[in-house]
């Protein structure tokens, strides 16, 4: 490939580097210019542009981005369309993500150009989420190196998926004279939380005195339990934490005729757990942290064995690099946020109204189109507030006078974004940062241009989020296929606050952790207006 200055003459078969705003549109980075395109920006007085020849066996950014990502199919990943010379690989159902580091290390060590990112090893995943992506840098690349990085992919398995297996699991808690019952009920609940996402139940629980004798009888009568086909476990609370190998709860696994695989964990919080087996019924003795919900080692132990895998003494000595957890602020927890003790989960919103929406051209403002009499981005709010209950937060930016006006009377809150002009991301963190959503648990981010949105459509996915107890992402979806609305809980906004540039929610909804919720509402899922024609199919009226 060369790089660099063209003349116009020359520009046809070239591959634009930058875009070019003409009069009649966009011309966007990447595209193979064709004699209309030269024409147009000739028309512009452009006499050279900055653009990429192709050279024999050379491969433009998506073919070689598609080329590489076919080599890693594999069961439970599922490839995007190659797109800007990027392939991203998402998980289809739930589990536990797999790298190779040296497989992959030796893919991003053959050419700059060519690159591949994923997630940590061992991440537990949701269905969905994003777990790799191949980019390609440059707008096109030799096809030796594709070649050569792409049999290091094909050669071993550089990332996979260990699906989660559901696990049917007893719960043994041990009691002392001044253990709280409610303790010991939270425990239980969030246990069955965490389990949740591998479609994995509690369907029985024990509570006995803290003693090895009581915990090994109720391990071996749990043991008997016939709770149908699937995998059994059975995960052990102490009432005092486990400081010996010979202490109540590793003493009981083995008075019940088990093993004791290994007391401690170098992870923090987490140490004090301890993994044994009866047969080949994982034993865990949870350490007093997994009370909460935040990350500990418990997690990482749990979902291992949740996606089959048998963790040695090797496996979890090693598990230090990494291993502090204690400052991690703004991981997603499935925390009890936003709960009104006198009713419902409380949910706002956010209307996002801010967009310059150029590709409406001087035809006039999408959001001030009239549908039956009134301005479109006054028919979303007043759906929005009408059928969530909850603190409405519209964020302005492009016209925001003329948007405010629209908007007065309403009882919600305008929050001007400045910056605008610099993409979603801006706006986003501006409703997000609203006093008004102080207390909610969950925030329902709404686009202004969605004339197809009801009322009844907006109240089923708040519904969705409420029965997830504020636990999980909610979706609006067409056909199957995602679209908006969208609820966030509360423990994704230290995520959403960091996001940068012209992007959404959607790669923390794809990464987070957290459930996914799909809500199937129709059309009006997809049905956005982005140009003076979709205003007028969809029944608008441009005004100015």
């Amino acid at each position: 490939m060369i790089f660099g200055t063209v003349p116009l003459a020359e520009a046809e078969g070239t591959i634009l580097a930058h875009a070019v705003q003409t009069a009649d549109g966009r011309i966007s980075k990447g595209t193979r210019l064709s004699r209309s395109d030269v024409d147009r920006l000739r028309g512009e007085g452009i006499s050279e542009i900055v653009a990429a020849r192709l050279e024999p066996g050379d491969l433009t950014e998506d073919v070689a981005a598609a080329r590489l990502a076919s080599a890693l199919a594999a069961a439970g990943l599922e490839l995007s369309e190659a797109a800007t010379g990027r392939v991203n690989i998402h998980a289809t159902a739930a589990g536990l993500f797999r790298a190779d580091r040296e497989t992959i290390d030796r893919f991003n060590r053959i050419d700059p150009a060519i690159t591949l990112a994923c997630l940590a090893d061992r991440s537990s995943v949701s269905a969905g989420a994003m777990v790799a992506t191949i980019k390609i840098i440059p707008l096109a690349v030799a096809s030796q190196p594709v070649e050569a990085a792409r049999a290091i992919l094909a050669a071993g398995e550089a990332i996979g998926l260990r699906l989660y297996r559901p696990h049917s699991v007893a719960l043994i808690q041990t009691v002392l004279p001044l253990t709280k019952p409610s303790v010991l009920d939270k425990t239980a609940d969030l246990l069955g939380r965490r389990l949740a996402s591998s479609g994995s139940v509690v369907v029985s629980e024990r509570r006995v005195a803290h003693e090895a004798g009581a915990v090994a009888e109720a391990i071996r009568a749990a043991a008997t339990i016939d709770n149908g086909s699937g995998p059994k476990m059975i995960v052990l609370f102490g009432a005092s934490a486990v400081c010996d190998a010979e202490d109540v709860l590793p003493q009981a696994m083995r008075l019940a005729g088990g093993s004791v695989e290994h007391v401690g964990l170098p992870v923090d919080p987490g140490n004090l757990l301890v993994l044994g087996w009866l047969k080949d019924m994982p034993l865990v003795a949870a350490p007093g942290c997994a009370r909460s919900p935040k990350e500990n080692g418990f997690d990482w132990v749990l979902n291992r064995l949740l996606a089959g895998e048998a963790p040695t003494v090797e496996d979890l000595t090693g598990l230090g690099v990494g291993g502090l957890l204690m400052e991690i602020p703004n991981r997603p927890q499935p925390r009890e946020l936003g709960m009104r003790k006198d009713g419902p989960l409380l949910i706002g919103g956010v209307l996002l109204a801010a967009g310059r929406a150029s590709r409406m051209g001087e035809a006039g403002h999408k959001l001030l189109a009239e549908f039956d009499g009134m301005p479109l981005v006054r028919r979303v709010a007043e759906r929005a507030i009408a059928a969530l209950g909850g603190p409405l937060v519209a964020v302005t930016g492009y016209r925001a006078p003329e948007v405010s006006a629209a908007l007065e009377g309403l009882s919600l809150t305008i929050a001007e974004n400045r910056d605008y002009a610099s993409g979603m991301a801006s706006s986003l963190k501006t409703g997000l940062g609203s006093p008004a959503l102080a207390a909610v648990a969950g925030v329902m981010v709404l686009l202004a241009d969605m004339p197809g949105l009801s009322p009844a459509d907006i109240g089923a996915l708040a519904d969705a989020f409420r029965k997830a107890d504020g636990r999980a992402i909610v979706r609006a979806v067409a056909g199957g296929k995602r679209g908006n609305p969208v609820i966030l809980p509360r423990a994704t906004f230290g995520d959403l606050m960091q996001l940068e540039g012209d992007v959404g929610a959607r790669h923390v909804i794809e990464t987070c952790g957290l459930p996914i919720i799909d809500v199937e509402i129709g059309q009006a899922a997809h049905v956005d207006v982005d140009t003076p024609q979709a205003v007028e199919a969809a029944g608008g009226i441009l005004k100015g």
